[in-house]
């Protein structure tokens, strides 16, 4: 498993210098917006957002996903290490589990997605921006894509997920915007990055009717399953719905992108069982 060490550079690849170029493969149902203002943070955020298949055709509106680090999930010419392969994924659960979504991607700020992604302090003491930047996606991204496409606007047609840093913010939003996140997919969280996670966990209420997902694999930090074993049996321990609780472990996978995209289609499948 990876040291400490290796672990925080694993935080910072996504901001590291990029690959030689490589080819689009996005999928034509992906659209990328001119980016949007990012108020209090002094800095603009480009948008990606994925049409279910059948959108042009209808005049249904759909469940949205908000998703971090938007480079990751669509392209792989603009992914640091593989995408996620969110749009072909979801164009296949289109057509055979019929499960039809709009998922935003916001772009991670780069240099700052450590800063940006984190809600609390760091370990060396740099205090984060995750409260600044989800009052972003909530304040201005979601009113933004509800007036421009066809959205369920929810809580119970919306969720939010994110991987390692990203998975931390996803885990702060489903407790400070319940009223606006109704299931929050939680990927190999940074939870060792913000200890007071824990006491925030432990003393804010969560509504019963949240929709849980976690995921984490085997081969990573040997911080991340007894941190999150912690989360978990915190949130049991509040008598949160076992119901609403899913936990996946994957026990030989790493911490990489192509790992959450092995686990993505479960996770949405689960998330929205509820919302189709």
């Amino acid at each position: 498993m990876k040291t400490l060490l290796a672990w925080w550079f694993a935080l910072l690849v996504p901001c590291a210098a990029a690959a030689p170029p490589r080819a689009s493969t996005a999928q034509p149902n992906v659209h990328v917006l001119a980016p949007l203002p990012m108020p209090g943070l002094e800095r603009t955020r480009t948008i990606r957002v994925y049409l279910p298949p059948g959108y042009e055709r209808s005049r249904r509106r759909y469940p949205v996903l908000y998703m971090h680090d938007g480079q990751n999930l669509f392209d792989d010419a603009t992914s640091y290490v593989g995408e996620w392969g969110v749009d072909e994924t979801l164009n296949e659960l289109a057509r055979t589990h019929k499960l039809e979504l709009i998922v935003v991607g916001i772009d991670h700020g780069g240099e700052r997605r450590v800063v940006e992604l984190n809600p609390w302090e760091s370990p060396e003491h740099v205090p984060g921006e995750g409260a600044q930047y989800l009052k972003f996606v909530v304040d201005v991204v979601k009113p933004w894509i509800d007036a421009h496409y066809r959205t369920r606007p929810d809580r119970a047609h919306t969720a939010i997920l994110g991987s390692s840093l990203g998975g931390l913010v996803s885990h702060y939003a489903i407790f400070e915007y319940p009223q606006v996140f109704g299931a929050a997919g939680i990927f190999s969280p940074a939870y060792w990055y913000a200890p007071a996670v824990f006491d925030y966990t432990a003393s804010h209420p969560l509504p019963r009717d949240v929709r849980l997902y976690f995921y984490a694999g085997g081969q990573e930090s040997e911080r991340m399953l007894p941190d999150l074993d912690a989360i978990v049996a915190t949130l049991r321990r509040r008598g949160f719905p076992e119901a609403k609780l899913r936990v996946d472990i994957a026990p030989q996978a790493a911490h990489n992108e192509a790992a959450w995209r092995a686990a993505f289609p479960r996770a949405v499948l689960w998330l929205f069982a509820d919302a189709r």
